[in-house]
């Protein structure tokens, strides 16, 4: 088991991905999804609106979890190229 997991800005979303994604079902309830990987078979999905981190974060740091938060540095709409973001 990891101890951090990794949220990542996406729009208005904060996802999580793989081993975290399933990490973040069991500890937030949120829904689980997944999706076609390339040459691997699934990869998991699950997702908060960036909103509500003031009500999931401290759920997971409860849960004995380290939380790194990736964050986009710039406004999506000013750029036609990939967002830049960083780790918080």
């Amino acid at each position: 088991m990891r101890k951090t997991i990794l949220l990542f800005r996406v729009g208005d979303f904060y996802e999580t991905f793989a081993e975290d994604a399933q990490a973040a079902f069991d500890i937030l309830g949120i829904t689980l999804t997944s999706r076609a990987n390339g040459k691997a078979d699934r990869i998991y999905l699950a997702g908060f609106p960036h909103h509500a981190l003031d009500t999931y974060l401290p759920k997971l740091v409860r849960a004995g979890r380290r939380v790194a938060i990736c964050e986009q540095l710039e406004d999506p709409k000013t750029t036609k190229k990939l967002v830049k973001r960083g780790i918080q």
